[in-house]
């Protein structure tokens, strides 16, 4: 392993990079707004990050995903690099190798490695932020599906869509274009919707509706408690699907202690597995887990 590798966490807002030493000492640490729209314009930003440090591979954390078949990226919130095998072009533009990873994958690596799953074989890393997210990691590598895509936990069918029940049941539309989705009612904007859905009168922030729930606030308590319910069961099946011994959790929802600790009571009520041992538990590595996660992309 290289003593030292070039990273980039870079998502729709920004890149976040450093040259991480030994997988976990960083340094040079720099941050700068992404290029969303204008490819050419990208590939300058991660050419002036990488100029001073020539010949440094660069490990990519990538809010989006790598075809591994044909390489090509595809990032709702960067669509400048959609369609684009944007590894060999950065490649050859910076003339180093370039690995790139899913930023979910790189956390959950990270966690597996060097954070609260280290010594567990099957870690089931999760971002709980503006929606939802996820990576496993089997025997301290990353499973990777086909466009790879796995660990996609908030996607696919989950609250019922039942005609006509649309009050009763949280079941809201997604931008992948199905019906209740786990990613609508799980990160800080599912909150948010649910708090609206059970009859909260205004437009209040997540974070306002959590300390809302901290108090007793009655529409806040029915929102947090339709969102431990709805994330608890698809967390349990994910145990059950994978047999994964531990949840790390990342995302700006991972802040809220309370709220995951109580995650972690609700989910070991539904698997099957039943344990005294914490489940799913908050990172320990925090907003370094992507660019420390991304150092073992490529192996």
């Amino acid at each position: 392993m290289p003593e030292k590798i070039l990273c980039a966490d870079i998502g729709g807002s920004f890149i976040d990079s450093a040259v991480v030493h030994d997988n976990s000492v960083l340094l040079a640490r720099q941050r700068v707004p992404t290029p969303r729209d204008d490819f050419q314009a990208f590939a300058l930003a991660l050419k002036t990050l990488a100029d001073p440090h020539p010949g440094v591979a660069l490990h990519i954390a990538l809010a989006g995903l790598q075809d591994p078949e044909t390489g090509l990226c595809s990032a709702a919130n960067i669509p400048c690099l959609n369609n684009r095998p944007i590894a060999r072009l950065l490649s050859d533009l910076l003339e180093r190798p370039v690995h790139i990873g899913n930023d979910a994958d790189c956390f959950a690596l990270a966690e597996s490695h060097q954070g609260v799953g280290r010594g567990h074989d099957s870690v089931f890393g999760i971002i709980l932020g503006t929606g939802v997210g996820g990576g496993l990691v089997i025997g301290g590598k990353p499973v990777f599906g086909k466009n790879g895509l796995t660990g996609e936990w908030g996607h696919g069918p989950f609250v019922p869509d039942i005609r006509n029940a649309h009050d009763l049941l949280p079941c809201f539309p997604c931008g992948c274009g199905q019906r209740g989705c786990v990613d609508t009612i799980g990160g800080a904007r599912g909150i948010e919707r649910l708090y609206r859905w059970v009859g909260g009168n205004d437009n209040r922030e997540s974070r306002a509706i959590l300390d809302a729930w901290r108090t007793g606030d009655s529409a806040a308590s029915r929102a947090i408690a339709h969102f431990l319910s709805y994330v608890s069961s698809a967390l349990a099946l994910a145990v059950n699907i994978t047999g994964a011994t531990v949840i790390a959790v990342g995302g700006g929802l991972s802040n809220a202690v309370d709220l995951i600790d109580t995650l972690d009571i609700e989910t070991r009520r539904r698997i099957l597995r039943r344990t005294d041992e914490p489940l799913v538990l908050r990172s320990s590595l925090g907003n370094n887990a992507g660019l420390i996660g991304a150092t073992y992309l490529g192996r």
